[in-house]
């Protein structure tokens, strides 16, 4: 066999093939092998039909077509190896000359990763949020923990903001009472806006055994997006009644025995969470500032899978479990479809800019991923899915993932290797040590997200198939 390459531009090759007939040998025995198990022939026994015989009946082409189709992967294969080539996705391929005992030519054009030539990124310079926590932080904070011990009690008046109702619902659309529009019983905290827009006016005011109509548009079922008439009938009026904020609340509501204490840790919490927040935005800053030190050139076909598998995974995913079409998404977002598009592409663009620039720093700095750092990511994605980590881990190797996570943590890794080589000063001009913070965790994150359609990676994944 005999290959050649011819560069097209920065992300696509062109590989010309000549093989000699005697190389698709084994693939035209194996051809007469499949036909044979395929038909009858009377006179002979299955399989045992001779190939002079199969060529007379079915005629010599349809050997041919089998034996091109078996052998032409693993020409292919042999030829992005030997050509070295790092090819994206599937490959186009024209048989341009078969000629029976002679030859066999073919082209195949393919996408390729593109050259990227990394410059110094010691320079890099970035600016973050200071981590401050004032005493109105701590405060909030510890009022959110009181209401979450609020008890209720029934009362006999008017209910009012923040008081907690029980309510029965119906509602119709065009004068008709909707299957899936009537619910009893519902407890509902006036002012928390969890239910219908309009029911908060609606209900203040009422006491039990009241009951008012209100226009509303509905957020789900049947009828989402479409204008409502809803009666609200309210069948209880409770107050809420917060614990008094001092020592027994803090034994009550957590493992210290004084108000102080409490407030202590909440201070503490509120920190750590600022520190996490200020690591990812430096993560965030960083690899913004390197993406504009790199020449990239995109694949349009790379691209274009991109843009696919991210508005695949937004309308059938994301919006399917919200009940929402891509339609009602845009109109709440405020945003045309060619808004949406255009605000697609460019993330598509940015994501595989991204995987380009951290694997080629993944080989430039030689890391590796080792079985710990592996285990890490895995029960952090599986937290985040809300499976166990063995029903996740099983997830991913059933469904051929696991490169996909070493290629997360590895690029994580390139990130983190960057920040670190970075600048990074607060709003204060305070220098930031990141060192604390486990990097490679929030690089990862950083950019996983940021290459989440993961067309990119797919694509990659399929390097050597035909």
């Amino acid at each position: 066999m005999k290959s050649a390459v011819e560069t097209l531009n920065p992300t696509r090759v062109r590989l010309t093939v000549e093989v000699p007939f005697e190389e698709l040998k084994d693939s035209l025995d194996a051809a007469y092998k499949k036909i044979n198990q395929q038909v009858t022939v009377k006179g002979f026994r299955k399989g045992k039909i001779p190939a002079r015989v199969i060529d007379q009946r079915f005629g010599r082409g349809a050997v041919l077509e089998e034996a091109v189709n078996d052998a032409l992967p693993k020409f292919y294969t042999e030829a992005v190896n030997e050509a070295e080539l790092n090819v994206l996705g599937q490959p186009e391929v024209d048989i341009t000359e078969l000629k029976d005992g002679e030859t066999l030519n073919f082209t195949a054009e393919v996408d390729v990763r593109p050259t990227i030539e990394i410059p110094d990124y010691s320079g890099i310079e970035v600016e973050v949020d200071a981590i401050e926590v004032s005493d109105e932080d701590v405060e909030k904070a510890v009022s959110d923990l009181r209401e979450r011990f609020a008890s209720t009690s029934p009362v006999e008046r008017a209910a009012q903001d923040g008081d907690v109702v029980t309510i029965d619902l119906e509602a119709k659309v065009d004068g008709e009472v909707l299957e899936d529009g009537i619910a009893s019983d519902v407890s509902y905290t006036i002012g928390s806006g969890e239910l219908l827009d309009g029911i908060d006016e609606a209900v203040t005011g009422l006491e039990a055994g009241g009951e008012a109509t209100f226009a509303s548009e509905l957020k789900g079922g049947s009828a989402a997006g479409k204008e409502a008439e809803v009666t609200v009938k309210v069948t209880q009026v409770a107050a809420r009644e917060l614990p008094e904020l001092d020592d027994d609340f803090a034994q009550l509501a957590s493992e210290f025995d004084t108000l102080e204490e409490l407030k202590a840790d909440s201070r503490k919490r509120l920190e750590n969470m600022k520190q996490y927040d200020q690591a990812t935005q430096a993560q965030e800053r960083v690899l913004e500032k390197l993406l504009e030190l790199v020449e990239v050139p995109v694949p349009e076909k790379l691209l274009e899978d991109e843009i696919n598998t991210r508005k695949h995974n937004l309308e059938h995913h994301q919006l399917g479990q919200m009940g929402l079409d891509l339609a009602k998404y845009l109109e709440i977002q405020g945003k045309t479809e060619e808004e949406f598009d255009a605000e697609t592409k460019e993330a598509a663009i940015k994501g595989i800019k991204t995987q380009f620039v951290l694997d080629e720093l993944v080989n430039k700095e030689k890391l590796n991923v080792n079985q710990e750092e592996l285990t890490e990511h895995l029960m952090r994605r599986a937290a985040s899915s809300g499976m166990s980590p063995d029903q996740f881990a099983q997830a991913v190797v059933e469904g051929g993932q696991v490169p996909m996570l070493v290629g997360e943590v590895a690029r994580g890794k390139a990130l983190a290797v960057v920040v670190e080589a970075a600048t990074v000063k607060d709003t204060n001009g305070e220098i930031v040590d990141l060192e604390d913070e486990d990097e490679t965790e929030t690089a990862t994150e950083v950019a996983a997200e940021v290459t989440e359609g993961e067309a990119a990676d797919g694509s990659a994944e399929e390097s050597t198939e035909a």
